[in-house]
């Protein structure tokens, strides 16, 4: 079972194969896994022993940072999520970025977003579209188009925290759709950048 796994030159945190989307693009549907990496399908989602021991025998060296994103959204499991990146921190001198989808207040609606501070040093949400009726197109969560702006006050907050928060769109929507990504990524103060599409589990991120 594949927990932690090393991708250009940093560690990738796998807790869950749990997901509320079924975006167009997930790499899922076309790979098992991230280049010669072992699957990332989870046996069962790994209790918090299960991670401790994962972290401590894996071997870390010439890494500084860690990531949580895996074959699923890691806020699926926030407070393992939180659990982990406290062990984390203790036990290393890792910077820690979380890779959302950013609905976590949907997932999990009593959830303090403040517990990441401290803990989370970076973000980067997926921003995928530019209106909330192109969002539940091409990301399809399971609240409709609501998520949307969800999404949005989820990188507005994290921004507020402190935290270095990014969004990133797949090249899969119109040039002019990526222009207006742009436009609201600009007001919003967040930078944004474009992911290509990814059919083999070459390239990730």
């Amino acid at each position: 079972m594949t927990i932690f796994y090393r991708f250009e030159g940093k560690m990738y945190i796998n807790i869950t194969n749990g997901c509320p989307c079924d975006c167009v693009f997930c790499l899922r549907n076309n790979a098992d896994s991230i280049k010669d990496n072992d699957s990332l399908w989870l046996e069962h989602e790994p209790s918090f022993e299960e991670i401790t021991a994962a972290f401590d025998s894996f071997d870390k060296t010439g890494i500084t940072d860690a990531v949580f994103c895996g074959y699923g959204e890691p806020t699926v499991r926030a407070d393992m999520l939180v659990r982990t990146a406290e062990y984390i921190k203790q036990n290393s001198g890792m910077k820690i970025r979380l890779n959302s989808n950013g609905l976590v207040k949907l997932i999990h609606p009593d959830f303090d977003l403040s517990r990441f501070k401290g803990l989370i040093d970076s973000t980067s949400i997926s921003l995928n579209a530019p209106d909330a009726k192109r969002y539940n197109e091409v990301t399809r969560p399971k609240w409709g188009e609501k998520a949307f702006q969800t999404m949005l006050d989820f990188a507005a907050e994290m921004k507020n925290m402190g935290v270095k928060t990014g969004f990133t769109v797949v090249d899969i929507i119109t040039p002019e759709e990526i222009q207006r990504c742009q436009k609201l990524a600009d007001d919003m103060g967040i930078p944004l950048r474009v992911r290509a599409y990814i059919t083999d589990n070459e390239s990730y991120t």
